[in-house]
């Protein structure tokens, strides 16, 4: 029943009681109706987050850093809830402040677009992993050892130990070459030897390094063959399997025992040379531009390398 005006100007303790008692009731009670949504809701919160993370991490494609993702998703959009709710208690009108989040969201969203999209390929990278901590990449023109992968950037250390960050965006809008995924790879060896060398000799020295390193796997069985016919050599070609872990100091180790071994067995690796051809002016004809060229042009068809050393 509405104060009479006489009641409104008694400030006893019974006349205030009947004025604002009922406003008192009904807000302590959404007073404890608030508190007990918000105590319950973020209790349920951080359960149902704990129990998302804890179930992602049990995926065999879910790395524990999507894992916590998905929980902070979980958590933060069920708290957005829990905070509606409680306001609604107290008679805000939810409806607006739902209505202003929207369109903060969506500017926002288009403020950070950027940052967005890094979010978003973050998490394609970590879901799909294309590279691990550990590995050696090349992306987006980098190469280099991951150190750190997180929802907006990648991080690389170079063979020169130099750190390279790059935005996840790039790295996934980017080809993405590991090589660390596998356990063995291949690796072509090439030499150069002389024309005037014997080939099969040459071959046999070759494959007698390549297979002689315990390093080089057994199958699929390293061979040695001829691949190209250069201006001034022959090209052999070492084709051979090996652990990843070794491809490095095995090219390296390789390289220098098949020079020593070429040079015991007496094969020659053949160097660039230049042959200059000098035309007396006193020489008869040799004002004649046509015999000048038709001498030019013999001596370079019939002269090779080769020839240059026998004579």
């Amino acid at each position: 029943m509405p104060p009479t005006p006489a009641a409104l100007t008694d400030f006893s303790p019974r006349a205030i009681w009947e004025h604002y008692g009922d406003a008192v009731i009904a807000g302590a009670f959404n007073l404890v109706a608030a508190l007990a949504i918000l105590i319950a809701g973020v209790w349920i919160t951080r359960w149902l987050a704990a129990a998302v993370n804890r179930i992602a991490r049990k995926h065999s494609r879910i790395d524990n850093t999507l894992a916590a993702f998905f929980a902070s998703i979980v958590r933060y959009g069920l708290l957005a809830f829990v905070v509606i709710a409680v306001l609604d208690r107290f008679g805000v009108q939810t409806t607006q402040i739902i209505a202003v989040l929207g369109a903060a969201t969506l500017a926002i969203g288009l403020a950070l677009q950027g940052t967005l999209s890094n979010v978003a390929a973050g998490v394609m990278l970590v879901l799909f992993r294309p590279y691990r901590l550990g590995d050696f990449v090349e992306v987006a023109g980098q190469k280099g050892t991951v150190r750190d992968i997180n929802l907006f950037i990648t991080e690389l250390s170079t063979p020169a130990n130099v750190q390279v960050t790059l935005p996840n965006a790039q790295c996934w809008g980017a080809p993405i070459l590991n090589y660390s995924v596998n356990g063995t790879r291949m690796l072509d060896l090439t030499f150069s030897v002389s024309y005037k060398a014997d080939l099969d000799a040459a071959t046999r020295v070759v494959l007698g390094v390549v297979a002689g390193d315990a390093r080089v796997l057994k199958e699929p069985s390293p061979f040695v063959k001829v691949s190209a016919l250069g201006d001034y050599s022959v090209t052999l070609l070492a084709n051979l399997w090996c652990r990843t872990a070794d491809i490095l100091h095995l090219k390296l180790d390789l390289t220098k025992a098949v020079k020593d071994a070429l040079d015991d067995a007496g094969i020659d690796i053949p160097y660039p040379t230049n042959v200059t051809y000098h035309i007396d002016a006193g020489h008869p004809g040799a004002t004649s531009d046509g015999a000048r060229r038709d001498r030019i042009s013999a001596a370079h068809v019939t002269s090779r390398p080769d020839d240059e050393a026998d004579s």
